[in-house]
């Protein structure tokens, strides 16, 4: 026989050699670092997990992978199947080493999950503080708590808190991102919170308060208001805190809310929606508006105005259409472009003289004509 013809013979294919291994117990495929793998527990020991993995060597977790798993470990018993990936796909005694860190991730972010909608209390590591709040973690996750998530003690000295753990509830996670939010007042100043709660469900859209101006930002103010509920058979005055947005501080136009209102000033506000938090949605949210708690100025503009009178206003703002003109705070009128004499420019804040031509207070529009005081240009 050819020395050809014996080779062919034993010549084996790739697909072969991987059913003779599979049959024998060998790998069917070759493992390397980082490579996942499930196997199922099959002995457990002081500081060692042994796996089957289904190949012809055993996989271990062992030293630095089984302490940093070691919570993760305690929950599990012989015959339960794992995810792993291996750090040393083959030592000299035949045992392939393994990380159990992916299935501690998977337990962690579970128990997270499940903590975020049960609204249950988890304990929170503090390793670092900020102006903007707490980083640690809970559950082996990083996480982070907001300064304004911090109850009052908490802030009286949170650099302090480094190294301490605290009672926390998450209120947002984004395990895609990585991100975990929890809350600590929601712990401490629980009892508050849920009459804040309270208070909010009890009040009603168009209810008017009396509230005082705690903090002036770009986009509108802060007010606080106070309601009062039933507890433990006594009534109970709750602040509240809305949100006066800059449309809503007046019934004219507002640049600036500084020049509006003050910081500690009392003002009338109106309901306008509210947002009674529910589920694992931890936060209400309340609209107010000062200009809903004053009387809408059309409402009375038939009254106080009549066609044909003249009226001294100030333009607005001018646009395409044409000059608005405001006559008193909260009621605007048009000058139509095509009653605008040829070469005459108006500036905002200009003072013009109009004649009142169309009032129609349902649609909120008055027709405004020009009283001209001097030849217009180029009239002949």
């Amino acid at each position: 026989m050819s020395k050809n013809k014996k080779s062919s013979r034993i010549k084996t294919t790739n697909s072969q050699m991987d059913d003779l291994l599979s049959k024998f117990g060998g790998l069917t495929k070759a493992l390397s670092q980082g490579t996942r793998v499930t196997g199922k527990v099959i002995r457990m020991s002081q500081g060692r997990v042994v796996l089957d993995i289904g190949g012809k060597s055993e996989g271990i977790v062992a030293e630095k992978a089984y302490k940093e798993a070691e919570d993760y470990i305690k929950t599990l018993k012989v015959g339960d199947v794992v995810d792993a990936s291996v750090i040393v796909p083959e030592t000299n005694d035949g045992f392939t080493i393994l990380s159990l860190r992916r299935a501690l991730e998977d337990s962690s972010w579970g128990k997270i999950q499940k903590a975020q909608e049960k609204l249950e209390e988890v304990e929170f590591i503090v390793r670092g503080h900020s102006s903007a709040g707490l980083t640690g973690e809970s559950y082996g996750v990083g996480g982070f708590i907001p300064t304004s998530q911090l109850g009052r003690e908490a802030s009286k000295n949170a650099p302090g808190l480094i190294g301490k753990t605290l009672k926390a509830v998450i209120i947002d996670v984004d395990r895609e991102k990585r991100r975990m939010v929890l809350s600590e007042k929601e712990v401490s100043e629980k009892e508050e919170i849920a009459l804040k709660k309270k208070a909010l469900e009890e009040i009603e859209e168009g209810q008017v308060f009396e509230g005082k101006v705690t903090s002036i930002y770009d986009f509108g103010c802060f007010v606080e208001i106070s309601v009062t509920v039933r507890d433990n058979g006594k009534d109970v005055e709750i602040p509240l805190e809305g949100l006066v947005h800059v449309s809503q501080m007046a019934w004219d136009k507002v640049e600036k809310p500084g020049d509006v209102v003050s910081v500690g000033e009392t003002v009338s506000v109106s309901v306008l929606d509210k947002a009674v938090p529910t589920g694992s949605q931890r936060i209400g949210k309340l609209a107010l508006s000062i200009k809903q708690a004053q009387k809408d100025p059309w409402a009375e503009v038939e009254d106080h105005y009549s066609l044909d009178i003249q009226k001294t206003g100030t333009v607005s703002r001018i646009s395409e259409y044409g000059i608005f003109v405001q006559l008193e705070p909260g009621i605007e009128g048009l000058v139509h472009m095509t009653k605008v004499p040829p070469g005459r420019k108006f500036e905002e804040g200009d003072s013009v003289l109009v004649t009142i031509e169309e009032i129609d207070a349902k649609a909120r529009k008055i027709a405004l004509g020009l009283v001209l005081t001097e030849k217009p240009l180029n009239y002949k």
